[in-house]
């Protein structure tokens, strides 16, 4: 991580990933890249579905391949780059036919290795197989829920499932919040952990580079008034003065379980994962 001296108050705490010694370019592919406008919390008709997101800087988007539909195509990685609307870095994946794709790159991967997605691909880092061919104990990300409907599990910066058993046509997997679930063995996913792994560790150090980021503010519900938050009102600091905590819409939260008892996917889930102190 990048520390800073402490020129300022925001200054002493800040760190960040020190790219530098990453990245490769700062200049994207263009016919990779298109224009597009954040939803920015609000759903199709233009209502707030979530709070504090809004504003930020521009951003470009990269369009990363999900799907890896170009199968014993061997490809080299070109570069090392950031993606703004993701947390692990991205690469560009020259194909040995001459196609450029972005990816996201996994753990300890520089410019210049090479991957394939295949059944029979050795188990090294970023290569692409089927669960149903990955070992026992072995690190995946970029998984599919669906046989050929992309990845959709294990995408962001330092994640990784590890494959926990094969059997009865399902590959059951250790998911990063401990959840142990099943997945149809002929899914795909990549072998490794995704880049960027001291993500987490980054101390924005200012309330304006929350903003840059997209994040408003957030207000707490006791420095509210009583018409707008079940905490507010009263003089000075009051305690929360209900059983439960609840959202600003009197809606349970903290500990009460939110999924459906009927959920079409319930049925998949071995293990429910651990909260609280449990975890």
């Amino acid at each position: 991580m990048k520390t800073y001296k402490p020129t300022t108050k925001s200054r002493r705490q800040m760190t960040n990933v020190n790219y530098r010694g990453v990245l490769t370019t700062s200049t994207p592919l263009k016919s990779l890249t298109y224009g597009f406008r954040r939803a920015v919390g609000r759903n199709s008709q233009g209502r707030v579905t979530t709070m504090h997101k809004g504003g930020g800087h521009k951003r470009l988007y990269r369009l990363v391949d999900f799907l890896y539909d170009k199968k014993e195509i061997p490809a080299k990685i070109r570069s090392v780059e950031y993606d703004p609307n993701r947390s692990a870095f991205i690469g560009l994946a020259v194909y040995k036919d001459g196609e450029k794709r972005y990816v996201v790159l996994p753990k300890s991967v520089k410019p210049g290795n090479s991957f394939v997605v295949s059944p029979n691909a050795p188990l090294t880092t970023g290569n692409r197989l089927p669960l149903k061919n990955i070992p026992v104990g072995t690190f995946v990300y970029n998984i599919e829920i669906k046989p050929m409907g992309g990845a959709k599990i294990g995408r962001s910066a330092g994640i990784f499932a590890q494959v926990v058993a094969n059997a009865d046509g399902y590959t059951n997997l250790k998911m990063p919040s401990t959840e142990i679930r099943k997945i149809n063995e002929n899914c795909w996913a990549c072998v490794g952990t995704v880049s960027n792994e001291e993500h987490h560790l980054e101390n924005y150090g200012k309330a304006g580079r929350s903003r840059w980021k997209g994040i408003k503010p957030t207000v707490r519900g006791t420095a509210m008034n009583p018409v707008d938050h079940p905490y507010g009102g009263g003089e000075g600091r009051q305690g929360r003065g209900t059983k439960r905590p609840k959202t600003r819409w009197g809606k349970v939260t903290g500990g009460k379980k939110s999924r459906r008892p009927k959920k079409y996917s319930n049925v998949f889930i071995v293990s429910r994962r651990k909260t609280g102190k449990n975890k």
